[in-house]
């Protein structure tokens, strides 16, 4: 007789049957209860709990490119099950057998309280006597993703994507299933929609999430891969259902592939998978709750304290202390509390292929670079340096102190990249290099900040003690995390700064170590609006690192536009402070002000757009955070846009509200609030202007 594991946690609804030849599947998790009705008999065998493909195995079905269908997966029988509560709310762990092989499989599912996802990952362990070559191994797998509703998929399901790019981050676009090539024309095709990511920019074209919704129901999935490597995720159809299945890197996606001998364990990438009602702000809402619950407990993204870097618009990389004394006392002045200097510190000329001893250049600091350091720390805010920690330059000093086994190597060659090699953070001589590195510059120097940036792609990995290229990067990825972990536990309160070239490493395996994330290395202030309002889809608000950079030869307006790009997020200060004239610097100090009074509601708020996701296409922009009684928004005119716009606030619809624009002062817009609706329209009379909203709900 069939059995079925039925769960109802944080208003999500899973159901597991164990059938009569003890497979095991997922008919459901979702928002809404599981309707038996929705899945016919002939179909259940589709709904996999997961997915495992070995080589040398068959493969069944019209699979094509996709990754159902697999052996030994289709074997795997249950075993047992566990249901328990732990400290982060309810774990479900479900095993099953494979008998021919003897692999046995864990599904690891775990709920967390008030949050409706799951997090999700599998163990698998080999008990038999022969070696077993894994090729693919699900996190996570679910069918039936459209089986709610009455309308057909091809009009009720929408498929959200998150684009990336250098410069050009966090561009969310949704489409139909059939824009993506994936119609309702027979029960299963070899088609597939799929983002995957190879190589160590874990954001290089995709931000490792998606969204997807039932316009029908008005009810969503969403989901993260929480990790800094390569990954995939596909939606497939199989017995006339939708699929989804998400995991770390594959064999044929990614050059994946893992040996498991007798008694080892390989654990998969974990992903996080929900379901909410209500449209993407809800999802989002639950995904931001849930990345502050993993995120490593930290002071700074309690108190958001303001960056100053000398990078941007500013010093481009050419640091010396004549240069930065001015600066110094400029950041002090408006009111920064981390002062950090960027790349550059440690060469007297070109130094890009040069890096690695992260000594500093005598030339840039005649006095030593502890002297600068020194003052940034009298004028009362926290000393930086920039590092690039997982490289070195092919024609660094630091070359004559190792040997090709700190190194990436595929085909028997060191692997390069933008004139670097790659470390290898297996390797305990780098690990101890790296130690040395931060211990200099936290106990020597007294750095409190970091910025830790990442310019090169390892691409599909190496094949330095591993199975294949992409068990060699994985195996990388991981060791790099587990040193993270080591220097936030040796200095607790050093902030490092998650930097790939700006936002190409934007994913929850770095963010839940590290307490701040830049978003983009975007040298117009104009394109960084858009990437600004949409970062807190990818990440929460106090994580988000957005340049200020006011330009020397810019206006009032260019200043004030800089700065409502940063100030309901992680305000990334820059320009040439120390040029701007008075007034222009009295708008920085005031931004700054006003984000000091406000930053605990940021911490805690929740992200909303009342005009949609931004793209780079839009003429306005809205994005706005609420905690409790409290509503801040930022708007955004750019180019070719009527002078007026309307945005709509439904939530407070009737509510007796007070509205102010709080940032800036002076240069007031026209608006009015039509309390019925709730509406605000703006007036900005000319293009290219931004401006910051407070309401406030009277209780």
């Amino acid at each position: 007789m069939t059995q079925y594991i039925e769960i109802t946690e944080n208003g999500l609804h899973l159901v597991v049957s164990i059938e009569d030849d003890l497979d095991v599947l997922l008919l459901h998790l979702g928002v809404k209860p599981f309707q038996l009705e929705s899945v016919q008999e002939h179909q259940r065998k589709g709904f996999r709990l997961l997915e495992i493909q070995c080589s040398g195995e068959d493969r069944d079905e019209y699979h094509g490119r996709s990754h159902r269908a697999s052996y030994p997966g289709l074997r795997m029988k249950y075993k047992t099950h566990q249901d328990y509560r732990n400290g982060l709310g309810r774990k479900i762990e479900i095993t099953l057998i494979d008998h021919m092989t003897q692999l046995v499989a864990i599904s690891h599912m775990q709920f967390y309280n008030e949050i409706s996802l799951i997090r999700s990952w599998t163990v698998l362990e080999n008990q038999g006597d022969k070696e077993l070559n894994v090729e693919y191994v699900s996190s996570f797998t679910l069918t039936g993703l459209a089986k709610e509703g009455q309308m057909d998929r091809d009009e009720k399901i929408e498929c959200w994507i998150p684009h990336n790019g250098w410069q050009s981050e966090l561009q969310w676009r949704k489409y139909t299933l059939p824009e993506l090539g994936l119609s309702h024309v027979t029960d299963r095709s070899s088609k597939r929609i799929s983002c995957s990511n190879t190589g160590s920019w874990s954001a290089s074209e995709h931000i490792p999430m998606g969204y997807l919704e039932n316009k029908e129901e008005k009810t969503n999935y969403f989901w993260q891969i929480e990790h800094n490597g390569s990954w995939h995720w596909e939606i497939i159809d199989q017995y006339d259902h939708l699929s989804i299945l998400i995991s770390g890197p594959t064999e044929h996606d990614n050059h994946w592939m893992k040996t498991l001998h007798p008694n080892e364990q390989f654990q998969s990438v974990p992903i996080a998978f929900g379901s909410s009602s209500g449209g993407f702000e809800k999802a989002i809402g639950q995904l931001t709750a849930y990345r502050r619950v993993i995120r490593r407990p930290n002071t700074d993204n309690r108190e958001l304290k303001v960056i100053f870097n000398d990078y941007m618009n500013c010093l481009w990389g050419n640091p010396t202390t004549e240069k930065l004394i001015p600066l110094i006392d400029a950041a002090a002045e408006v009111g920064c509390e981390y002062f950090c200097i960027d790349c550059g510190w440690y060469s007297e000329g070109q130094w890009w292929d040069g890096v690695g001893e992260w000594l500093p250049s005598s030339v840039r600091f005649p006095e030593g670079i502890k002297f600068v350091l020194d003052y940034i720390r009298s004028k009362g805010m926290t000393p930086g340096l920039w590092l690039e920690i997982e490289v070195i330059g092919i024609n660094s000093p630091k070359l004559k102190d190792t040997n090709d086994d700190w190194f990436f190597m595929r085909h028997g060659k060191l692997v390069k990249d933008r004139s670097r090699y790659h470390l290898d953070f297996r390797n305990d001589q780098v690990i101890s290099h790296a130690n040395e590195v931060i211990d200099r510059l936290v106990e020597e120097y007294g750095v409190g900040y970091i910025k830790m940036d990442y310019n090169i792609n390892a691409g599909i990995g190496t094949e330095k003690n591993a199975d294949s290229f992409g068990d060699g990067l994985l195996q990388h990825n991981r060791a790099y995390l587990r040193w993270l972990d080591e220097i936030f536990n040796k200095y607790p309160e050093l902030v490092i700064e998650n930097c790939s070239s700006g936002g190409m490493r934007i994913d929850y395996a770095m963010l839940s170590r590290h307490s701040i994330q830049s978003t983009s290395d975007q040298e117009n202030y104009v394109k960084y609006a858009a990437i600004a309002a949409s970062s807190p889809s990818a990440l929460t608000p106090e994580q988000s690192a957005i340049w200020s950079y006011p330009l020397t030869e810019g206006d009032d307006e260019e200043v004030i536009f800089n700065m409502v790009n940063a100030m309901l997020l992680r305000v990334h200060q820059s320009g040439h402070l120390a040029e701007l004239s008075a007034n222009r610097k009295q708008l920085v100090k005031e931004a700054l002000d006003y984000y000091k009074s406000m930053r605990h509601d940021i911490a805690n708020g929740l992200p909303f757009w009342p005009l949609g996701l931004p793209t780079q296409q839009d003429p306005w922009i809205s994005y706005g955070i609420h905690h409790e009684e409290r509503h801040y928004l930022a708007v955004w005119r750019l180019e070719n846009s009527n002078e007026t716009q309307l945005i709509p606030l439904p939530v407070l619809a009737g509510k007796e509200v007070s509205v102010k624009c709080v940032y800036p002062q002076q240069n007031q817009p026209t608006w009015t609030w039509d309390q019925e609706s709730g509406e605000l329209t703006v007036g900005f009379s000319n293009p290219v202007t931004a401006r910051l909203f407070e309401i406030i709900e009277k209780i």
